[in-house]
């Protein structure tokens, strides 16, 4: 975080919470007119997409341009490729039950408690979570060793992540998968390989950030906090709640990181099919 322009960097940060508020209360009100509250998942990767790309105007001037270029580009690039992925998956599909479940919990107004719980929450999560972007477009220093080691780990996370949904998808389009596990290609070593690469991606914007080897600690809240999201939050648990109901689910396979697939007593390795 050095030579950064701090006044600069602090009314980015105003705005990018304004803009971040915005896509969510945008979303906030065709959901409720499309009776939808999913379509907050599509949202998420534009709002990120967003504030990159505001970020990535007001720091004209302030930061290096190289890096100012490189982190929006790359925070775009994963934002639209999620929100696309999310929309694609979910037309001709209803309500989340994931939603339905958390509002007919709700204590008052189910609308209202929707707006507190799900938008604005989300609103500050995806303002927490890109401070990286935010802080690496205000930076001086020109790209070093981190800086690559960072866009190394967002390519790893990316491939994780789109080639685990598109294995994912070509596995449920199969009738013959129907009720099956998915325990095929990137899904042999991980059971979830586009959460892992989610939260790759995030690691490599960190070091996008930093320019120095000293830890970062405004902005290492950012992958810490994803991670945590996506293994122990609304991610990786809520998922293998549901999936625990299956035969044989998790038995085989890495729960996160990704590691070689166990193999049956006769030295082979396990499949459903």
């Amino acid at each position: 975080m050095n030579g950064t322009d701090w006044g600069a960097l602090g009314v980015n940060l105003a705005v990018c919470a304004g803009t971040a508020t915005a896509v969510l209360l945008a979303t906030f009100a065709a959901a409720v007119r499309r009776g939808l509250h999913r379509l907050v998942d599509i949202a998420w990767g534009l709002a990120f997409a967003a504030v990159a790309a505001v970020t990535w105007l007001l720091s004209d001037g302030h930061g290096d341009d190289s890096r100012r270029l490189l982190v929006a580009a790359t925070t775009i690039l994963w934002g639209l490729r999620l929100s696309v992925h999310i929309a694609h998956r979910s037309r001709g599909h209803g309500e989340d039950p994931r939603y339905t479940a958390l509002l007919d919990k709700a204590p008052g107004n189910r609308t209202l408690y929707a707006l507190r719980t799900v938008y604005l929450g989300q609103a500050a999560l995806v303002w927490l979570i890109s401070l990286p972007v935010q802080d690496a477009s205000y930076s001086s220093a020109p790209l070093g060793i981190l800086a690559y080691c960072g866009l190394a780990l967002w390519a790893t996370g990316l491939v994780f992540e789109a080639v685990g949904d598109h294995q994912l998808a070509r596995f449920k389009a199969d009738p013959a998968n129907r009720g099956g596990i998915m325990e095929q290609g990137l899904w042999a070593w991980t059971r979830h390989p586009n959460y892992f690469g989610d939260s790759l991606i995030w690691w490599g914007l960190y070091f996008l950030a930093c320019t120095a080897w000293q830890p970062s600690l405004p902005v290492l809240l950012s992958p810490v906090l994803m991670t945590l999201l996506l293994t122990i939050g609304s991610g990786k648990r809520l998922l293998e709640k549901h999936m625990a109901q299956r035969p044989g689910y998790a038995a085989r396979t890495s729960g996160f990181l990704p590691l070689p697939p166990r193999r049956t007593a006769r030295g082979t390795p396990a499949s459903t099919k």
